[in-house]
Formats: structure tokens, sequence, C-alpha cells
């Protein structure tokens, strides 16, 4: 059986496993700062997703979810991009993908920029071009592809939940542009 051909149920938790887990320990995620790039590989765009938040209020984040057991970072990146961006935002994923930071969310605020009420969560972060057409999917309300200066704008800044602001800088940094 190939990694994309996983069996998904064995590999979730109940939701009492799951909150079990989450009390004593990290688990791993995977964020995606979904790019557009052009034929030189300079990034014209940046995808970010408008969402509800756990308390009812509208924010916007990037493209975030756990990797389940036995599945590969690869396969849930993929896995996340299209759960959020849809099937045909074709992904452009390199065969052995590096992450630009590792990101660690804790349940306490101001230990860390990211913030997670759930749990504590460790975050392998990944810039990921993509090609096809995205359209916001599940709990995505809207996705608006910024400039890369735009994303900047401390009002755009202010909107973004849980770090994913502080993630978007790093990942512009990263990318050479001034943040």
């Amino acid at each position: 059986m190939s990694p994309l051909e996983l069996d998904r149920d064995a590999a979730w938790l109940s939701r009492e496993d799951l909150d079990a887990a989450r009390e004593k320990l990290p688990i791993l995620y995977v964020d995606a700062v979904p790019v557009r790039v052009d034929d030189r590989g300079t990034v014209t765009a940046v995808g970010v997703l408008l969402r509800l938040g756990p308390e009812g209020d509208v924010c916007r984040e990037l493209v975030s979810g756990r990797v389940l057991h036995h599945e590969r970072v690869r396969d849930a990146l993929l896995r996340h991009i299209e759960k959020d961006l849809g099937p045909m935002a074709l992904p452009r994923i390199p065969a052995s993908p590096q992450p630009f930071t590792v990101a660690e969310y804790f349940p306490t605020r101001g230990v860390t920029p990211f913030h997670d009420p759930r749990q504590h969560a460790v975050s392998l972060a990944f810039v990921v071009p993509v090609a096809g057409d995205c359209a916001p999917q599940n709990d995505s309300l809207d996705l608006t592809w910024f400039t890369p200066e735009q994303a900047l704008d401390p009002a755009v800044q202010a909107e973004m939940d849980r770090g994913h602001g502080v993630l978007l800088r790093q990942a512009l940094a990263h990318l050479g542009h001034p943040v």
C-alpha cells in the first residue's frame, strides 16, 4: 500500500483520544505558505485564508494541519493544501521538502509568537508554490492572493491569527523579501 493509499481510519484518533494526547504530548503539524511564482521563480503572490476563529471571529490564517500517524510530511502537505485550497491547486512540493522554519505553538500565550489554545504543537513550515486554480474548501471562507508587500501591510498582519502573521513574515524573509 502506498503512503497516499494509507488507511486513514486507523490513523485518526477518536475525539477523546486526541484530547487526551493533546494534554500530554506535542502534536506534529505542517504549515504551508501557498505562493504564486513567475517564470523566474520570483514570488508574485501569497495566498491567505479567511476563516472563523475559535471564538467565532473572522481571521486570516495559512494552510495548516496535523500529520497523521504513518504519514509522510510531504503527503500531509499535499492533503492539507487540497483540503484548504481545493483539488485543482496543483502544489509543487519537491521530492525532499525542507521547512523554512519550525514553529512551536503553545496553549499559553506569550511563550512563543505562536498560539494554539488546544495544545502544544510543533509545526514544520514550508513555502509551497501552487500552479492551479485555488478555491477555499471546508472551513475556509475565502482565499485572498496578496502581493508580498500587501501581505506585510500592518492591517493584513493584524488580521492574522495564532501567530500566522509572524510565520508569513518569516517566509517572506526566507524568500529574500525585506520585512
